[in-house]
Protein backbone atom coordinates (compact mmCIF):
# COMPACT_ATOMS: atom_id res chain seq x y z
CA UNK A 1 0.00 0.00 0.00
CA UNK A 2 1.61 3.14 -0.82
CA UNK A 3 -0.43 4.78 1.86
CA UNK A 4 2.75 5.47 3.70
CA UNK A 5 3.66 7.75 1.27
CA UNK A 6 -0.01 9.86 1.56
CA UNK A 7 0.47 10.06 5.21
CA UNK A 8 4.15 11.74 4.91
CA UNK A 9 2.40 14.39 2.65
CA UNK A 10 0.00 15.31 5.93
CA UNK A 11 2.95 16.50 7.51
CA UNK A 12 5.25 18.04 5.42
CA UNK A 13 2.80 21.58 6.29
CA UNK A 14 5.96 23.43 8.87
CA UNK A 15 8.69 25.63 7.17
CA UNK A 16 12.57 24.80 8.46
CA UNK A 17 13.87 27.93 11.09
CA UNK A 18 16.48 29.57 8.78
CA UNK A 19 17.91 31.20 12.41
CA UNK A 20 17.41 35.08 10.60
CA UNK A 21 14.93 37.66 11.77
CA UNK A 22 11.30 36.66 11.98
CA UNK A 23 9.47 39.35 9.37
CA UNK A 24 6.19 38.59 11.27
CA UNK A 25 2.68 37.42 9.95
CA UNK A 26 0.89 39.06 6.96
CA UNK A 27 -2.15 39.85 9.63
CA UNK A 28 -3.01 40.98 12.92
CA UNK A 29 -5.36 38.15 14.07
CA UNK A 30 -3.67 35.87 17.03
CA UNK A 31 -4.52 32.82 15.02
CA UNK A 32 -2.49 34.21 12.07
CA UNK A 33 -0.05 35.24 14.40
CA UNK A 34 0.06 31.63 16.03
CA UNK A 35 0.40 29.69 12.98
CA UNK A 36 3.08 31.93 11.64
CA UNK A 37 4.91 30.99 14.75
CA UNK A 38 3.83 27.48 14.17
CA UNK A 39 5.18 27.66 10.79
CA UNK A 40 8.48 29.00 11.65
CA UNK A 41 9.12 25.87 14.31
CA UNK A 42 8.67 28.66 17.14
CA UNK A 43 6.44 25.86 19.02
CA UNK A 44 6.71 27.93 22.58
CA UNK A 45 5.39 31.30 21.07
CA UNK A 46 2.88 29.64 18.86
CA UNK A 47 1.41 27.75 22.52
CA UNK A 48 1.26 30.76 24.07
CA UNK A 49 -0.88 32.29 21.29
CA UNK A 50 -3.25 29.41 20.96
CA UNK A 51 -3.44 29.66 24.77
CA UNK A 52 -4.14 33.22 25.16
CA UNK A 53 -6.69 33.09 22.14
CA UNK A 54 -8.09 29.98 24.26
CA UNK A 55 -8.35 31.96 27.15
CA UNK A 56 -10.27 35.01 25.53
CA UNK A 57 -12.21 32.35 23.53
CA UNK A 58 -13.29 29.13 25.64
CA UNK A 59 -16.07 28.44 23.39
CA UNK A 60 -13.98 28.00 20.49
CA UNK A 61 -12.98 24.27 19.20
CA UNK A 62 -10.38 26.08 16.89
CA UNK A 63 -8.23 27.26 19.69
CA UNK A 64 -7.30 23.78 21.12
CA UNK A 65 -7.25 22.24 17.72
CA UNK A 66 -4.59 25.13 16.76
CA UNK A 67 -2.23 24.27 20.01
CA UNK A 68 -2.92 20.41 19.28
CA UNK A 69 -1.20 21.03 15.80
CA UNK A 70 1.80 22.95 17.61
CA UNK A 71 2.07 19.87 19.75
CA UNK A 72 2.11 17.71 16.34
CA UNK A 73 4.62 19.95 14.69
CA UNK A 74 7.14 19.88 17.27
CA UNK A 75 7.03 15.96 17.64
CA UNK A 76 7.72 16.24 13.58
CA UNK A 77 10.19 18.22 14.19
CA UNK A 78 11.95 16.95 16.87
CA UNK A 79 11.56 13.77 15.57
CA UNK A 80 13.12 14.54 11.89
CA UNK A 81 10.16 13.22 10.00
CA UNK A 82 9.42 16.43 8.13
CA UNK A 83 13.29 15.42 5.91
CA UNK A 84 12.79 16.15 2.16
CA UNK A 85 13.04 12.56 1.23
CA UNK A 86 9.49 11.69 2.66
CA UNK A 87 8.66 13.23 -0.28
CA UNK A 88 8.64 10.72 -2.67
CA UNK A 89 10.64 8.20 -1.22
CA UNK A 90 7.89 5.66 -0.18
CA UNK A 91 10.26 2.41 0.26
CA UNK A 92 12.60 4.29 2.65
CA UNK A 93 8.98 5.36 5.10
CA UNK A 94 8.24 2.09 4.82
CA UNK A 95 11.07 0.78 6.19
CA UNK A 96 11.34 3.71 8.84
CA UNK A 97 11.53 2.85 12.23
CA UNK A 98 8.61 3.64 14.81
CA UNK A 99 9.57 6.57 16.73
CA UNK A 100 9.56 6.97 20.42
CA UNK A 101 6.71 10.24 21.17
CA UNK A 102 7.50 12.22 23.98
CA UNK A 103 5.32 11.50 26.35
CA UNK A 104 4.85 15.22 27.81
CA UNK A 105 3.82 16.21 24.26
CA UNK A 106 1.36 13.11 23.08
CA UNK A 107 -0.02 14.23 26.32
CA UNK A 108 -0.66 17.64 25.28
CA UNK A 109 -1.55 16.76 22.24
CA UNK A 110 -4.37 14.28 23.02
CA UNK A 111 -5.64 16.65 26.35
CA UNK A 112 -5.44 19.21 23.50
CA UNK A 113 -7.39 16.96 20.64
CA UNK A 114 -10.31 15.88 23.29
CA UNK A 115 -10.59 19.17 24.33
CA UNK A 116 -11.63 20.81 21.04
CA UNK A 117 -13.95 17.47 20.16
CA UNK A 118 -15.66 17.87 23.33
CA UNK A 119 -16.13 21.80 22.66
CA UNK A 120 -16.91 21.19 19.10
CA UNK A 121 -19.41 18.31 20.38
CA UNK A 122 -21.02 20.57 22.51
CA UNK A 123 -21.72 22.76 19.46
CA UNK A 124 -22.74 20.75 16.97
CA UNK A 125 -25.19 19.34 19.64
CA UNK A 126 -27.25 22.66 19.27
CA UNK A 127 -26.35 23.55 15.69
CA UNK A 128 -25.42 20.42 13.60
CA UNK A 129 -24.16 22.70 10.55
CA UNK A 130 -22.04 24.78 12.66
CA UNK A 131 -18.73 25.60 10.21
CA UNK A 132 -15.88 26.24 12.90
CA UNK A 133 -17.13 23.45 14.95
CA UNK A 134 -17.32 21.09 11.76
CA UNK A 135 -13.61 22.41 10.48
CA UNK A 136 -12.18 21.71 14.06
CA UNK A 137 -13.44 17.81 14.19
CA UNK A 138 -12.11 17.60 10.68
CA UNK A 139 -8.93 18.98 11.33
CA UNK A 140 -8.36 16.74 14.51
CA UNK A 141 -8.69 13.43 12.39
CA UNK A 142 -6.45 15.04 9.87
CA UNK A 143 -3.83 14.95 13.08
CA UNK A 144 -4.53 11.89 14.47
CA UNK A 145 -4.46 10.19 10.83
CA UNK A 146 -0.91 11.96 10.88
CA UNK A 147 0.31 10.92 14.34
CA UNK A 148 -0.99 7.10 13.95
CA UNK A 149 0.91 6.80 10.40
CA UNK A 150 4.11 8.87 11.20
CA UNK A 151 4.98 7.99 14.38
CA UNK A 152 2.79 4.82 15.87
CA UNK A 153 2.64 3.21 12.32
CA UNK A 154 -0.36 2.43 12.86
CA UNK A 155 -1.66 2.77 8.70
CA UNK A 156 -4.95 1.09 9.12
CA UNK A 157 -6.15 3.44 11.71
CA UNK A 158 -4.68 6.45 10.06
CA UNK A 159 -6.61 5.56 7.24
CA UNK A 160 -9.99 5.63 9.03
CA UNK A 161 -8.74 8.81 10.69
CA UNK A 162 -8.21 10.26 6.82
CA UNK A 163 -11.77 8.57 6.07
CA UNK A 164 -13.24 10.91 8.90
CA UNK A 165 -11.08 13.83 8.28
CA UNK A 166 -13.22 13.35 4.48
CA UNK A 167 -16.78 12.57 6.00
CA UNK A 168 -17.01 15.60 8.15
CA UNK A 169 -15.15 18.07 5.31
CA UNK A 170 -18.03 17.16 3.02
CA UNK A 171 -20.44 17.85 5.28
CA UNK A 172 -19.22 20.98 6.15
CA UNK A 173 -18.77 21.51 2.17
CA UNK A 174 -22.14 20.88 1.27
CA UNK A 175 -23.69 24.16 3.56
CA UNK A 176 -20.83 26.23 2.58
CA UNK A 177 -18.50 25.63 -0.28
CA UNK A 178 -16.93 28.96 0.07
CA UNK A 179 -14.83 27.05 3.32
CA UNK A 180 -11.86 26.72 1.20
CA UNK A 181 -9.51 25.80 3.79
CA UNK A 182 -11.99 22.51 4.22
CA UNK A 183 -11.41 21.29 0.67
CA UNK A 184 -7.62 20.01 2.09
CA UNK A 185 -9.51 16.96 3.69
CA UNK A 186 -11.37 15.45 0.88
CA UNK A 187 -8.35 16.40 -0.89
CA UNK A 188 -5.81 14.43 0.71
CA UNK A 189 -8.06 11.62 1.48
CA UNK A 190 -8.97 11.36 -2.75
CA UNK A 191 -4.98 11.86 -3.42
CA UNK A 192 -3.91 9.28 -0.97
CA UNK A 193 -5.67 6.97 -1.10
CA UNK A 194 -6.00 7.35 -5.51
CA UNK A 195 -2.33 6.74 -5.83
CA UNK A 196 -3.18 3.00 -4.44
CA UNK A 197 -3.50 0.16 -7.00
CA UNK A 198 -7.13 -0.61 -8.46
CA UNK A 199 -7.66 -3.64 -6.18
CA UNK A 200 -6.99 -1.37 -3.15
CA UNK A 201 -9.02 1.77 -4.54
CA UNK A 202 -11.64 -0.79 -5.03
CA UNK A 203 -11.46 -2.55 -1.49
CA UNK A 204 -10.96 1.12 0.43
CA UNK A 205 -14.51 2.10 -1.38
CA UNK A 206 -15.94 -0.85 -0.08
CA UNK A 207 -15.24 0.77 3.17
CA UNK A 208 -16.62 3.97 2.37
CA UNK A 209 -13.38 6.44 1.26
CA UNK A 210 -12.47 8.46 -1.42
CA UNK A 211 -9.90 7.07 -3.39
CA UNK A 212 -9.73 9.66 -6.88
CA UNK A 213 -6.76 10.80 -7.51
CA UNK A 214 -7.64 13.52 -9.77
CA UNK A 215 -10.27 14.78 -7.77
CA UNK A 216 -7.62 14.87 -5.08
CA UNK A 217 -5.96 17.22 -7.18
CA UNK A 218 -8.88 19.48 -8.14
CA UNK A 219 -9.70 19.63 -4.61
CA UNK A 220 -6.32 20.94 -2.87
CA UNK A 221 -6.02 23.41 -5.99
CA UNK A 222 -8.79 24.87 -4.30
CA UNK A 223 -7.27 25.43 -1.10
CA UNK A 224 -4.25 26.35 -2.53
CA UNK A 225 -6.05 29.09 -4.35
CA UNK A 226 -8.42 30.60 -1.80
CA UNK A 227 -7.54 28.61 1.56
CA UNK A 228 -6.70 30.50 4.60
CA UNK A 229 -4.68 28.82 7.18
CA UNK A 230 -4.18 25.92 5.44
CA UNK A 231 -3.01 27.22 1.61
CA UNK A 232 0.76 27.00 2.35
CA UNK A 233 0.18 23.39 3.06
CA UNK A 234 -1.87 23.12 -0.21
CA UNK A 235 0.41 24.53 -2.40
CA UNK A 236 2.95 22.05 -0.89
CA UNK A 237 1.07 18.93 -1.30
CA UNK A 238 0.73 20.32 -5.16
CA UNK A 239 4.15 20.46 -5.37
CA UNK A 240 5.12 16.87 -4.04
CA UNK A 241 2.29 15.56 -6.12
CA UNK A 242 4.13 17.67 -8.92
CA UNK A 243 7.34 15.85 -8.74
CA UNK A 244 5.46 12.56 -7.99
CA UNK A 245 3.71 12.70 -11.39
CA UNK A 246 7.31 14.09 -13.06
CA UNK A 247 6.15 17.57 -13.96
CA UNK A 248 9.53 19.77 -12.55
CA UNK A 249 8.24 22.71 -13.99
CA UNK A 250 5.18 22.79 -12.09
CA UNK A 251 6.86 21.78 -8.85
CA UNK A 252 9.30 24.72 -9.48
CA UNK A 253 7.05 27.02 -10.06
CA UNK A 254 5.56 26.12 -6.37
CA UNK A 255 8.24 26.29 -4.78
CA UNK A 256 9.47 29.28 -6.26
CA UNK A 257 6.21 31.03 -5.21
CA UNK A 258 6.64 29.61 -0.97
CA UNK A 259 10.03 30.57 -1.24
CA UNK A 260 9.09 33.59 -1.88
CA UNK A 261 6.38 33.98 0.44
CA UNK A 262 8.02 32.30 3.28
CA UNK A 263 11.64 33.26 3.10
CA UNK A 264 12.77 31.60 6.03
CA UNK A 265 11.42 28.45 4.98
CA UNK A 266 14.55 26.83 4.03
CA UNK A 267 12.96 23.41 2.77
CA UNK A 268 11.60 25.15 0.13
CA UNK A 269 14.43 26.82 -0.77
CA UNK A 270 16.75 23.07 -0.48
CA UNK A 271 13.77 21.46 -2.71
CA UNK A 272 13.55 24.09 -5.17
CA UNK A 273 17.49 24.05 -5.53
CA UNK A 274 17.20 20.50 -6.35
CA UNK A 275 14.99 21.44 -9.75
CA UNK A 276 17.10 24.43 -10.88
Amino acid sequence: MKFTLGAALCLLIAPAWSGAADPGPTTSSPLDLGYHEMYNLQFNDAHKTFRDWQQAHPEDPFGPTSDAAAFLFSEFDRLGVLQSQFFTDDTKLKKSRTLTPDPASKQGFENAVAQSDQIADSILARSPLDRNALFAKAMNQGMRADYSALIEKRFLASVSYVKNAGLIADKLLSNDPTYYDAYLAPGVENYILGINPAPVRWLLRIYGAQANKTQGIEKLRVTAAKGHYLLPFARLLLAVAALRDKNRDQARDLLAGLARDYPLNSLYKQELAKLQ
